[in-house]
């Protein structure tokens, strides 16, 4: 959160304070379908969706209360329909006016969903930030881990609707302030490691007296706190896991982490670590394929702005947006800023192209946190999306162009590197203090859906009536000697169209695993390939539109579920 001093007003309202708005009934949101054609509707309510997030505040103007959430899609009972998980906040100690807890609510098939955190032993109390989903045991089922204030949280998936809390047991606790995390396989051996960013060195008792005017408290900036290092676990077996932050040459206390994408930058291979961090430079961990990493942003071009600053990072993401057989990474900013949009030049190296782009234009304004890459429109290229909002209530007071509340940005891809801003034209008018942002396909009929979290207000979830007219080919993969999920799977469609199956992403949230690639008029993939962490090579073809397929290593298609359209 890059907000100098001189920008902060003291006494100003707390951002917990103030009231978002509701989701809008449902009947305004299929009125709105209707009036202005295919486009993203809210359709909170009628899904069942109720949840606020609880920031906490009581007066103190703590620096946790201006973060925010994250959310996560996961298939906990193995219906092959995404679930939803919210990660909420809690009151402080001393302080407890109300009882908040983790929200899990189970897809009925039907565009509903049934609050389900009770009967699922996940309606527990922590200060959350983020959520990542894997099936760290590779029995099939995935798991839940909460990445917070103090203190994480790693769920078992018991197969019978039900979580245990495992974390003293496994080990895989992470004491720190908790911000993004991400199951990866960095080491190859088909179990599933754990990478967690954490953000500074903050608590009640540590909490610093910032003030403007000599008399009022006001919110300190992290540059404020110590930074903190990020933790990488790796997984031992038998539910079991090791800190090995030190040896794998991840540990550095300088950084202030809010997001992680594992991306292979450099194509060999081996799963990397791109990390967003918030007023200090950008870390790019290079997998060495020895158990060990070296730090290499500064050297791959994305450990600051164009113009040599470390900018206000929060969340990021990879992608191919322009089929070059590279990844690039989009890295959301604070306000006054801009996203990153750092372009993979195929050499090690990046450069920041957001600057001549429209999304640069865009965004400048814009303090960005939840953002990915992913196919909206079911072309063939990567959009990207952005939630925004500001961490001050009254920020119009002192730089008037900027506003607390924001609307979320749509960038459309047009080919040849070029984006169009389409938010405001599919329905992301309103605005909103939003934070994470993740997507699925709660439908299944091949559009990729959004949720969205907002600080200290209503979770929201968009349907995606936009691309009915194209096709669409989804992949679940299932690992054998690769780690059951398939993370880290590389899958590629007609030669060009490629995504890595990955966790973590976007701010302290995570999209479904399940694959979707947009065909555009083409009837069928001629080609799927999928190159697995164990280094398996499977090549399918001539798969129809308008299905799912899962994958096993070893190239058996275990199963087919068409879409409904």
């Amino acid at each position: 959160m890059l907000l100098s001093l001189g920008v902060l007003v003291g006494g100003l309202a707390l951002a917990a304070d103030r009231k978002t708005p509701a989701p809008p009934p449902a009947n305004q949101a299929a009125a709105a379908t209707a009036a202005g054609g295919p486009r993203f509707v809210d359709i909170t309510r009628q899904a069942g969706i109720r949840f606020v997030h609880n920031t906490g505040a009581f007066g103190k103007k703590y620096l946790p209360e201006t973060m925010g959430p994250g959310c996560a899609f996961i298939d906990y009972d193995n219906d092959g329909r995404p679930d939803i998980l919210l990660v909420n906040g809690s009151d402080f100690p001393g302080h407890k006016t109300k009882r908040t807890t983790l929200k899990l609510y189970r897809n009925n098939g039907n565009g509903t969903f049934t609050d389900v955190t009770a009967r699922a032993h996940l309606d527990i109390e922590i200060y959350g930030m983020g959520a990542a989903v894997g099936d760290y045991d590779n029995d099939g089922w995935d798991d839940i881990y909460i990445a917070g204030l103090g203190e994480s949280r790693l769920f078992h998936n018991e197969h019978n609707g039900t979580f245990k809390d495992v974390t003293k047991s496994s080990g895989a606790n992470n004491a720190g302030y908790g911000a993004s995390a991400a199951w990866v396989d960095y080491d190859r051996d088909g179990r599933l490691d754990l990478f967690v960013t954490n953000y500074v060195k903050w608590s009640e008792k540590a909490d610093l007296y910032c003030t403007l005017d000599g008399r009022n408290k006001s919110y300190c900036t992290p540059e404020a706190y110590k930074g903190d290092t990020c933790r990488l676990f790796q997984n031992l077996g038998n539910s079991h896991f090791e800190d090995v932050t030190q040896k794998s040459g991840i540990y550095d206390p300088t950084s202030k982490s809010l997001g992680v994408a594992v991306i292979d930058y450099d194509q060999d291979g081996w799963p990397d670590l791109a990390v967003a961090n918030d007023t200090e430079r950008n870390k790019l961990y290079r997998n060495n394929r020895d158990g060990t990493f070296t730090e290499q942003a500064v050297q791959a071009g994305i450990a600051f702005s164009e113009d040599g600053i470390a900018r206000g990072a929060m969340g990021i993401d990879e992608g191919d947006f322009d089929h070059s057989g590279y990844p690039s990474l989009a890295i959301g900013n604070f306000s006054n800023q801009m996203i990153g949009l750092y372009h993979n030049e195929g050499n090690r190296f990046f450069i920041d192209v957001a600057p001549a782009s429209s999304i640069g234009r865009a965004s400048l304004l814009s303090l960005s946190f939840g953002l990915f890459f992913f196919d909206y429109d079911l072309d063939g290229l990567a959009d990207l999306f952005v939630a925004n909002g500001h961490i001050e209530p009254e920020i119009t007071r002192i730089q008037p162009q900027v506003t607390y509340s924001q609307a979320p940005l749509l960038f459309h891809n047009e080919g040849g590197s070029r984006f169009r801003e389409v938010g405001k034209e599919l329905g992301f008018t309103r605005k909103l203090v939003a934070r994470g942002a993740a997507f699925a396909d709660i439908d299944n009929d091949g559009r990729p859906d959004i949720l969205l979290m907002t600080n200290g207000g209503p979770a929201y979830l968009f349907r995606n009536a936009v691309g009915a007219s194209n096709n669409a080919i989804r992949i679940r993969t299932v690992g054998t000697r690769s780690n059951r999920d398939g993370i880290g799977a590389v899958v590629k469609v007609n030669g060009s169209n490629w995504q890595m199956v990955r966790s973590g992403s976007s701010y302290c949230s995570q999209s479904e695993l399940t694959l979707t690639f947009g065909l555009g008029k083409a009837p069928q993939a001629d080609t799927v390939e999928v190159a697995w962490p164990s280094g398996q090579h499977d090549t399918l073809r001539n798969l129809k539109a308008n299905a799912t397929y899962t994958v096993e290593e070893g190239g058996r298609i275990l199963a087919t579920r068409p879409l409904t359209r």
